[in-house]
């Protein structure tokens, strides 16, 4: 049996030009905000690349949010929605994100017995469904501009790392020029799979055996579409507030 993330020592690195750092015991965050100011402090670097901090919704807002404060970054999402099996929507199969990627392996798709057609349907959902999530989050504020930007994008831990890569196919195809991705916990396959992706991956805890992302928390309460929306325009407003106070 693995043993709970509070009694395995793990190694955590701030990126993976930085080496490992060694903890006599695991880290456990209070909760996403907990795990947003301290993933902040490994990300303060970035902050002289005035970044764009996106975060994969909904629990990766609270942390990206923290990030976002930290660094005076404007926050935006990456919204990434799962293609999951007829059969099992847990099972996925592919993801969509914004700017019309796809993340999908046909072999996969066959493997659950789908034809063309049908594998076709279920892009088209997920299409829809990504479509309206953006509408609830960003209400009608555009989406905040990444040409020749560097982005973090944040998420508030990393099982299999297939929905952050969604996540940043399509980012650079928006046009950022360099792509970090952070999250406060990650497997080993996760950060290895999306250090090929991303330019940097920054991590506090890459632990041996993950067990799940919720057991690194302490509180691990379902984010809502609210959170989502009120902790974005929050940020837009600070923007808002700190370019007026700079514009006198």
């Amino acid at each position: 049996m693995s043993e709970r993330p509070s009694e395995r020592p793990t190694r955590g690195i701030g990126s993976p030009g930085s080496g490992p750092m060694p903890h006599a015991r695991a880290i456990r965050f209070k909760d996403r905000h907990d795990a947003g100011r301290r993933l902040a402090e490994l990300l303060e670097p970035y902050r002289r690349e005035q970044p764009v901090v996106v975060a994969l919704p909904r629990g990766g807002v609270p942390v990206a949010a923290e990030v976002a404060r930290a660094l005076d970054a404007p926050l935006d999402v990456a919204v990434v929605r799962k293609i999951g099996a007829p059969q099992n929507s847990e099972y996925a199969i592919g993801a969509v994100a914004e700017g019309g990627v796809h993340v999908l392996g046909r072999r996969v798709g066959r493997a659950a017995d789908l034809s063309g057609a049908e594998l076709d349907a279920l892009i088209t959902q997920a299409e829809h469904e990504l479509e309206e999530r953006l509408r609830r989050y960003r209400g009608t504020r555009p989406p905040v501009a990444l040409d020749g930007r560097t982005v973090i994008v944040v998420d508030d831990g990393l099982a299999t790392g297939r929905s952050a890569l969604a996540a940043v196919r399509s980012l650079r195809r928006r046009g950022a020029a360099r792509v970090i991705l952070a999250a406060p916990v990650a497997s080993r396959e996760a950060a290895g799979l999306l250090s090929e992706a991303a330019d940097e991956v920054v991590c506090v805890e890459i632990p041996a055996d993950l067990w799940a992302v919720g057991a690194w928390y302490d509180d691990f309460r379902a984010t809502t579409d609210e959170e989502v929306a009120a902790l974005l325009i929050e940020n837009a407003e600070a923007a808002a507030t700190s370019q007026r106070q700079s514009s006198q």
